[in-house]
């Protein structure tokens, strides 16, 4: 649902050897400014922007194949989602204590309790027929989404539970149980991860232009058509990711995840 190329061949951005060059030298501003400019990010910017562009052409020469039939998409939702736990169980996971050998796997259950609903919600009313050149799309951006919250919403609630671990200690020495103890300090930072889907959702067509919506408008679609699906793709975000971080502040909460020595 990119609206870089659009049906019949259209782009808003030419396929040529001087996207290639430009690419190239972007990746190496963004990795040169990380990483002089005191950011610590350098080589991580460096690495994930070639590990994009290897992604993308293996899946651009497998996707096609994949959509053909829906059992292949629906093994190719599969993987996308296994590497999504992966990566929020991963990163949720660093800068904390030495996590427990499969302890990143809880990074499941936000995602997919995000993400599983609002799929059998379009499936059952019909409105994501069950072809997979639209399951996969969708399911895509819907994982997407949700690895972000989870990613994010991870980090904010065990940074400040680390940062803020005589708070934790104060309110379990006043009565509180440690669920409710850990909750009181680290939810309004993990709340926090829903800014940036709010703040995309409110200036939708003001500051920007999402790819769905122009992507169906290049590929012939009405306006009211490309705003009534890109509309549809704001509020499914936000229905995802509200649950995903509810869900990663139950499992910090519990001590399930990332809690660091002393809070547990």
């Amino acid at each position: 649902m990119s609206g870089f190329v659009a049906a019949g061949g259209a782009g808003l951005l030419p396929v040529t050897p001087a996207l290639g060059a430009a690419c190239a030298v972007l990746l190496a501003v963004a990795a040169l400014v990380a990483g002089r400019g005191g950011l610590g990010h350098g080589r991580a910017v460096l690495r994930a922007g070639l590990r994009a562009a290897v992604q993308l052409a293996l899946v651009a020469l497998v996707i096609a194949w994949v959509v053909r039939s829906l059992w292949t998409s629906a093994l190719f939702v599969l993987l996308m989602f296994a590497v999504a736990v992966r990566t929020a169980g991963r990163r949720v996971g660093e800068g904390g204590r030495s996590a427990a050998r499969w302890e990143w796997a809880w990074a499941a259950v936000p995602i997919a309790a995000g993400v599983l609903p609002v799929l059998l919600l379009l499936a059952a009313t019909g409105l994501l027929p069950a072809k997979g050149i639209t399951v996969v799309p969708v399911a895509g951006i819907l994982i997407g989404g949700a690895l972000t919250a989870t990613s994010l919403a991870g980090r904010r609630a065990l940074d400040e539970l680390r940062s803020r671990h005589g708070e934790v200690e104060a309110a379990l020495a006043l009565g509180f149980e440690e669920r409710n103890a850990r909750l009181e300090v680290c939810r309004a930072a993990a709340a926090t991860s829903l800014v940036p889907a709010l703040d995309q959702t409110r200036t939708v067509g003001l500051v920007t232009l999402p790819g769905a919506f122009v992507g169906m408008l290049l590929g012939g679609a009405t306006p009211v058509q490309a705003g009534a699906v890109q509309l549809f793709v704001l509020v499914a975000l936000l229905a995802v990711e509200a649950v995903a971080v509810t869900a990663v502040l139950e499992l910090v909460g519990r001590g399930l995840v990332g809690a660091p020595a002393g809070v547990r």
